[in-house]
C-alpha cells in the first residue's frame, strides 16, 4: 500500500491494521483459554464478542458518514493556521505528541462531562478485558464532539489529513494495551501508557474510577494528577452495569437515560444542563426535588444512591 495514498485516504488504517489485531487475539485466546494461563475475566465470550465487533463496525461506518462534515470544518481551519508545518521526521513527532495530549483531554472530558460519557461508557461497559474490549467503540462519538480535541491541531498548521491519520494510529496502539497477559513492562512504564496502567482506567473500584487516561504516552497522568498503579485487583465495568450484550443497549442506554432525566418535568434549565453537561457521577444531582422537613432524610438516602449507581 502506497504511503501517500494512505496519508490521503486515512480512514482505511485502522482497516489496513486488522489482520495484526486478529493475530492478537487468537493468540490471547489461545494463550487464556486453551492453556488457562489468564483470569476468568480475560475470557472470551463470544456473543459479547460479537457484540464488540459490532460496535467497531457501527463506529467505522459513523466515522466515515460525518467524515465529510468534519473533513470541511478542519479544511476552514486549515485556512486560519497559524503556521505553515511541513512534515517531516521531526514535525511528525511532534504531530504524535501534541496529539496525544490532546487525546488525554478529550479522554479526560469524556469521563468528566456526561454528554461526552454517553458516547464513552459503551467501550467500559463490559466486565471484561482482552484484546477484543478495544473494538467496543461507540458510533455516537461524533455527535458527542471528539473531533473539537484535534481542531487546534489544524490551526496550528498540521495538514488535516495527517491529523486524522495520527488520530488513527493513537487509537490503533491503543489496541494493545486491553490485555491482561502483559503484567509490566518495566521501565516502560514511566513513559507509556501499557496493559497494566490501562486495566486500571477500566477499573472500577473505586480508587481506579477516572485515572490512567493516557492515550501512547502516560506522561500526562503524572503530571496533570491523574495517575494510578495498578494495585489491587481490577473489577471491570462500570458501576450501573448494562447486562445486555445488545449492540444498540450498549450504544443509547446513557442517552436514554441520560436525555430522560434532562427532560423530566419541574426542572430549570440550569438543572437540565447539569444533567447533560455534569461529571456523570454527580449530574444526577440536578433532579433532586426541594424537599421537605418529613421527606429530607428519605429523600436525601435515595439521592445518595442514585448517586453512586450513576458512573
Amino acid at each position: 500500500m502506497d504511503f501517500d495514498w494512505l496519508i490521503s485516504h486515512p480512514e482505511v488504517l485502522l482497516l489496513a491494521l486488522a489482520p495484526i489485531f486478529f493475530i492478537c487475539i487468537l493468540l490471547e485466546w489461545q494463550y487464556g483459554t486453551r492453556l488457562n494461563r489468564l483470569p476468568a475475566n480475560a475470557a472470551y465470550h463470544w456473543p459479547e464478542v460479537l457484540c464488540n465487533f459490532t460496535l467497531a463496525a457501527l463506529h467505522q461506518a459513523s466515522d466515515i458518514l460525518t467524515g465529510l462534515l468534519v473533513a470541511h470544518l478542519y479544511l476552514w481551519g486549515f485556512g486560519w493556521r497559524l503556521f505553515d508545518i511541513e512534515m517531516g521526521v521531526v514535525s511528525f513527532i511532534g504531530l504524535i505528541v501534541a496529539q496525544d495530549f490532546c487525546y488525554y483531554w478529550f479522554h479526560r472530558a469524556s469521563h468528566r462531562v456526561r454528554w461526552m460519557w454517553a458516547a464513552h461508557v459503551a467501550h467500559h461497559s463490559s466486565e471484561h478485558m482482552n484484546f477484543s474490549t478495544a473494538f467496543r467503540q461507540s458510533l455516537m462519538y461524533p455527535l458527542a464532539g471528539m473531533w473539537l480535541f484535534w481542531l487546534p491541531l489544524v490551526i496550528m498548521g498540521f495538514d488535516p489529513n495527517w491529523v486524522v491519520f495520527v488520530v488513527l494510529l493513537n487509537l490503533g496502539l491503543q489496541f494493545f494495551v486491553h490485555t491482561q497477559a502483559i503484567k509490566s513492562l518495566g521501565p516502560l512504564e514511566w513513559i507509556f501508557n501499557t496493559p497494566s496502567h490501562h486495566r486500571v482506567h477500566h477499573g472500577r473500584n473505586a480508587q481506579y474510577i477516572d485515572k490512567n487516561y493516557a492515550g501512547v504516552l502516560i506522561i500526562w497522568d503524572r503530571l496533570f494528577g491523574t495517575y494510578v498503579k495498578e494495585e489491587e485487583t481490577v473489577e471491570y465495568g462500570i458501576t450501573k452495569p448494562l447486562n445486555s450484550v445488545n449492540p444498540l443497549v450498549v450504544t443509547f442506554a446513557e442517552w436514554r437515560d441520560m436525555l430522560t432525566e434532562a427532560f423530566a418535568k419541574g426542572l430549570s434549565l440550569r438543572q437540565r444542563l447539569r444533567v447533560l453537561f455534569a461529571p456523570p457521577s454527580t449530574a444526577v444531582q440536578s433532579t433532586v426535588r426541594p424537599m421537605t422537613s418529613k421527606s429530607s432524610a428519605a429523600q436525601t438516602e435515595s439521592d445518595a444512591a442514585q448517586v453512586n449507581e450513576s458512573r
